[in-house]
């Protein structure tokens, strides 16, 4: 190696201890935003670099294309991949999903982001086998990119205004896209009221995912109950908060569904039928407190019956059913902080 060579691996390597010192990295090594890699990742937004998408809680940091570009670089993310950064920054300042809450709170909640239509190829972000997994750059980095804003911009920093008690992985990353070419249902993002032909994102603030191992039910019946069974725990925020509910079928619990002829809405109502606790359970402790008024269950809930049964979410609509994954008999349940979902749409091309 030349002398000049080893200059500019010092030189790097000097940019990036510099990230760390300032506090810029998520604890793993992060590309030194040079003002050149900005202005790439700035042109393919196809916006202005001083446009302001919006101020991030509770900092209140301004998160303007050009600094959501920056943390884009330091993700890792290519230029391309920043529409869709943006877009999922966009949909996480909906005040449905509760960002400043979520940012602050001693949960485990993380930003939760899936994708739909063209975005998904575009992008190659993977929604098949190991879709929340290592090894697509993509879903990766656009979700490392998300929480890189979260704390630059947002000032949630561990131990500092990010009280998380523990975290889990997914505040690294938490991203993954829809399996639309093997689901035997529309879409997600047409549920919403999108077109097939658009591209969407949905963010939802979500623990770790909860595994549902069934290999031996070949009925929706059977099936659903397992899922709802582990959607019905005491210690999920949930049974106390009636928010919504991200449910992720595997192809092959899907096909099950699919094959006695449930839709996606089948799924909804069923899993709101069957994934209940009474009151008397849900009194052991949880978010259960003296005040039975601040759990906000659905108005039909008798309170003052132990034996009535509780839903895990309020409406079957609030349960948001996607499917992902390869092969294997599995599916999952995530639960959430106790707020809402929300889906945009966006131009994958950027806003040109």
């Amino acid at each position: 190696m030349s002398t000049a060579e080893r200059d500019d691996v010092e030189t790097l390597l000097d940019a990036m201890e510099l990230c760390y010192d300032e506090g810029w990295s998520d604890g793993l090594p992060v590309v030194p935003p040079l003002p050149e890699l900005v202005e790439r990742h700035v042109a393919a937004s196809g916006r202005a670099p001083d446009e302001l998408v919006g101020e991030i809680p509770p900092a209140w940091g301004r998160a303007t294309v050009e600094r959501i570009a920056a943390n884009a670089v330091m993700a890792g993310c290519l230029p391309e991949y920043l529409p869709a950064v943006i877009a999922a920054v966009e949909a996480l300042l909906d005040e449905r999903v509760g960002l400043h809450g979520v940012q602050c709170t001693t949960h485990v909640a993380t930003p939760l982001l899936v994708f739909n239509g063209p975005v998904r190829r575009l992008l190659d972000i993977n929604g098949g086998h190991n879709c929340l997994g290592q090894g697509y750059r993509a879903n990766a980095t656009i979700g490392r990119a998300v929480r890189l804003v979260l704390t630059n911009l947002g000032g949630a920093r561990p131990a500092g205004m990010d009280k998380a008690t523990f975290g889990h992985p997914g505040k690294f990353t938490y991203c993954l896209a829809e399996n639309e070419e093997e689901s035997p249902f529309p879409a997600f993002h047409t549920s919403a009221g999108l077109r097939p032909e658009e591209s969407a994102v949905t963010v939802f603030a979500a623990e770790a995912p909860h595994n549902v191992n069934n290999h031996g039910s070949n009925d929706p019946w059977a099936l659903l109950d397992t899922v709802a069974d582990t959607m019905a725990t005491l210690g999920n925020n949930n049974m106390y908060l009636a928010s919504d509910y991200v449910v992720v079928l595997g192809i092959e619990h899907a096909r099950i569904v699919a094959d006695h002829g449930w839709e996606r809405r089948h799924v909804q109502q069923y899993l709101h039928e069957r994934a209940r606790l009474p009151v008397r359970r849900l009194r052991i402790g949880g978010m259960y407190g003296g005040d039975i008024q601040r759990n906000f269950w659905a108005r039909w809930v008798r309170r003052d019956d132990p034996d009535a049964l509780v839903p895990a979410a309020r409406t079957p609509d609030d349960i948001k059913v996607f499917v992902a994954g390869g092969a294997g008999r599995h599916s999952l349940v995530i639960p959430g902080w106790g707020t809402r979902t929300s889906t945009l749409p966006f131009d994958p091309q950027g806003a040109r």
